[in-house]
C-alpha cells in the first residue's frame, strides 16, 4: 500500500548518481516554470534550467539538490533527473559562486575576453540560480 504513496526519484549528472529512492513529492525548476510531481504524475519530458531540485521522502525529509540544466522524465511511478551538472545544495560553494559571477561579469565588460557575451550571461543565470539555494536553504535553517 505504501508504493501507492511514492515515486521512484533518479538524480545523475555526468559526475555520477545524486540520488535514488522513493519521494512522496519532487519540485524542479522546468523550462517553462517550476512543477511539482506526486506519485500517479502524467507522463512528462521537459527541459529544466538551472535551480533547485527538492526531494520530499515519504518520512517527511526534504533533500535539495542544485542543477545546472538537463532533462526531467516523469512516469507514473518513477522522475529521472538527467543534469548538465548537479549538486547537494549544501555542498555549494558560495566563494566559488561569487568568483564566477565576477568573471562572468567581467566578461560582459570584455568583448575581446575568453567568454562570450552568450556564456557570460548563461554564467551569470546559473550563479544567480546556484545563489537563491543557498538563501532558501539559509533561511529554512534559521
Amino acid at each position: 500500500m505504501a508504493e501507492a504513496h511514492t515515486i521512484h526519484v533518479d538524480i545523475v549528472s555526468a559526475e555520477g548518481e545524486l540520488f535514488a529512492g522513493p519521494a512522496a513529492a519532487v519540485f524542479v525548476a522546468a523550462s517553462q516554470g517550476d512543477l511539482g510531481i506526486y506519485p500517479r504524475h502524467a507522463p512528462l519530458l521537459t527541459l529544466l534550467k538551472p535551480g533547485e531540485v527538492r526531494v520530499q521522502t515519504p518520512d517527511g525529509q526534504e533533500h535539495h539538490f542544485f542543477v545546472g540544466g538537463g532533462a526531467l522524465e516523469v512516469q507514473p511511478n518513477k522522475v529521472t533527473v538527467l543534469a548538465d551538472t548537479a549538486m547537494r545544495a549544501r555542498d555549494i560553494d558560495e566563494a566559488a559562486a561569487l568568483a564566477a559571477k565576477q568573471r562572468a561579469e567581467e566578461a560582459l565588460q570584455d568583448k575581446g575576453g575568453h567568454m562570450t557575451q552568450a556564456e557570460a550571461l548563461a554564467e551569470l543565470s546559473r550563479v544567480a540560480a546556484m545563489m537563491k539555494v543557498l538563501k532558501r536553504l539559509r533561511d529554512q535553517r534559521g
